[in-house]
């Protein structure tokens, strides 16, 4: 600990990082019923934390090291910060980024001056081609977060909060990938005011130091969430494990909706618009007041970025109602007769806000609703799925399944009597030209596709859901080929929205 408070009371991060403001959110402060106070690193020249290591980490290097060029993998922030800094001391650097890169980050990088090349789907396999460079042209690799001087420079995070909030912070809220920020602002903090408690925040499908706490050792995902791509990382580093088990004292996880809820809240707050992973921190402060109830509390949250592309929006606006549980998604089964639909929706769903309704006949017995109301909290959704039962109608809610919210309630069509032996599969596509066609040119030639739908939300990556006639027969030679193509996939034949309306 003493050695990282040396390392960040000497940190060099202000020849190229700018001290950012502490603002209170006032609304959300009253709707919470605590202090609830961001820490706006969204306002950094790169619009992200992570000039504060890289900078940090590339002024403190020799002579020799810095005549060798930086280079460092990348698909985003990290990339920006690298290149700031060389730009900044007159170094000659080189970023290895996925091939699925927003362009607009590959500019920015480019408008810096470094040099950009882009090498496989994601950010492991980009890591790699990057340690190979590294090997062949002798250059000085920036890690992203395991490294001392680069934990040390996320740390004046800390350093500044002390300074800014005069009076008492009961926790300190931050977003967690690989942990260089928590680490910095976890030594820190617990140095000089142990009392304050460290909470980092992690999504539900990327909670890589969550388990590595819960395993005592850094243990690799097989995947990774691609929402909050700020964050996607496969394995916590060594030295940021060590960190955060002695100093972090606990991890919260949230969903995709929550954070897309905490996105809204922020902009309701500040008027800008951060990304997924700038958003964790406040997502965390939300669920851990609702499940502790805690109130009249200090609480700050560390608002990591905002390079949020445009295109996103769309989706995350999509998701923001369930986030903040003012919608809820039912599947409804009511006999197919004359006058069922006028009967549910006069008598039982009454002044309830329909937000979404959709319907098409299959059986001539019963027929399957899909409804969105306005109705949010899980004692309020089984209150009105007992009410549904009551009056006569069996009811699922579908309200946290991720396929009915990402695809099926934009599909048409329901059931086909025409398709048999049907297996259903979700894909992850990396969102660059060629992949869509490049999967359908060898899967068409193989097995018949009886059901397609695809979606852009203007991320990295592309949710493609497919229904395959498949006899029994091929299902291993459908298999090999899947693994052979190295997409991300998942079947999902099994659930339940799939078998009441598709």
């Amino acid at each position: 600990m003493q050695k990282m408070l040396r390392n960040i009371l000497t940190s060099k991060v202000y020849e190229a990082a700018i001290e950012t403001p502490l603002e209170k959110a006032t609304a959300l402060s009253l709707r919470l019923e605590n202090e609830i106070y961001l820490k706006r690193e969204d306002l950094q020249p790169v619009f992200s934390f992570k000039i504060r290591g890289a900078y940090n980490k590339i002024a403190h290097l020799s002579t020799v090291e810095k005549t060798r060029g930086v280079i460092a993998a990348s698909a985003g922030n990290h990339a920006q910060g690298v290149a700031f800094a060389a730009q900044k001391l007159g170094l000659k650097a080189l970023i290895v980024m996925p091939v699925t890169t927003p362009q607009i980050k590959v500019d920015a990088v480019k408008a810096r001056g470094a040099e950009v090349m882009l090498h496989g789907d994601n950010y492991s396999e980009a890591a790699q081609y990057c340690a190979e460079i590294t090997a062949q042209r002798k250059m000085t690799y920036i890690h992203p977060f395991d490294d001392e001087l680069v934990i040390a420079g996320q740390g004046t995070v800390a350093d500044e909060l002390l300074r800014q909030r005069a009076g008492k912070m009961d926790a300190v809220y931050v977003p967690v990938g690989g942990g260089g920020l928590i680490a910095g602002i976890a030594c820190y903090l617990k140095a000089l005011c142990p009392a304050i408690k460290i909470i980092g925040v992690e999504p539900l499908d990327s909670a890589t130091m969550w388990h590595a706490l819960h395993a005592g050792k850094p243990v690799e995902l097989k995947s990774v969430g691609i929402f909050a791509d700020g964050v996607a990382v496969k394995k916590a580093g060594l030295l940021t494990f060590k960190l955060c088990n002695s100093y972090v004292d606990e991890i919260i996880r949230v969903s995709t909706d929550e954070i897309c809820s905490a996105i809204k809240l922020i902009y309701e707050a500040t008027r800008s618009i951060v990304e997924p992973a700038g958003a964790l921190a406040v997502a965390g402060i939300k669920r851990h007041v609702e499940e502790t109830g805690i109130k009249h509390q200090t609480l700050v949250a560390i608002n990591s970025g905002a390079n949020m592309n445009f295109e996103r929006l769309r989706y995350v606006a999509e998701r923001t109602q369930i986030g903040e549980q003012l919608e809820s998604i039912f599947a409804v089964t009511i006999p197919e007769k004359p006058g069922a639909l006028r009967h549910l929706c006069s008598e039982v769903l009454g002044d309830i806000n329909i937000t979404e309704f959709s319907y098409r006949l299959a059986l001539r017995t019963s027929a399957q609703i899909f409804v969105g109301i306005e109705l949010g909290g899980k004692n309020a959704r089984r209150e009105f799925s007992k009410k549904l039962a009551a009056a006569g109608y069996e009811n699922r809610d579908l309200t946290d399944n991720d396929l009915a919210k990402t695809h099926l309630r934009y599909m048409i069509g329901g059931r086909s009597a025409q398709a048999s032996n049907e297996k259903l599969y979700r894909f992850w596509f990396p969102e660059r030209s060629g992949a869509l066609s490049r999967f359908l040119a060898d899967m068409g030639a193989n097995w018949n596709i009886s059901l397609f739908h695809y979606r852009s939300s203007g991320g990295e990556f592309g949710r493609v859901l497919i229904g395959l006639e498949l006899p029994d027969k091929e299902s291993r030679r459908l298999n090999n080929f899947l693994k052979r193509l190295g997409y991300s996939y998942q079947e999902v034949s099994a659930d339940p929205a799939y078998q009441l309306f598709l």
